[in-house]
């Protein structure tokens, strides 16, 4: 679930980072992806503006966008691009047990 201060702090981390090369990744449907270097144009408080090269001109994303992974917003540190929002952290597989095994086993 995606609270409204969540929103309120990936806004301010996006603010900060206007002006600097981002790297945005996002699905385009049907297996398809795309990968793109663009730098961070403006935020405003509902979206925020990303300019690609001269020929592809400028795109418009949500915060919601990348908070829910539609996108991967990734920025340029120097050095290397790290992802503005952490890794989803994986759940660990849960195990189904016949009843028969959980007798056995405690005997």
């Amino acid at each position: 679930m995606i609270y409204k201060d969540d929103i309120t702090n990936l806004r301010g981390d996006i603010e900060e980072k206007v002006g600097q090369k981002i790297l945005v990744k996002g699905t385009l449907g049907r297996s398809k992806f795309f990968e793109k270097e663009a730098t961070l144009q403006k935020a405003y408080p509902n979206l925020f503006v990303v300019k690609y090269n001269k020929e592809e001109g400028n795109a418009t994303y949500s915060y919601t966008d990348v908070l829910t992974r539609t996108i991967d917003l990734q920025i340029f540190d120097g050095e290397n691009y790290c992802s503005i929002i952490p890794p989803k952290p994986e759940e660990p597989k849960k195990i189904k047990l016949q009843t028969e095994e959980v007798i056995e086993n405690l005997d």
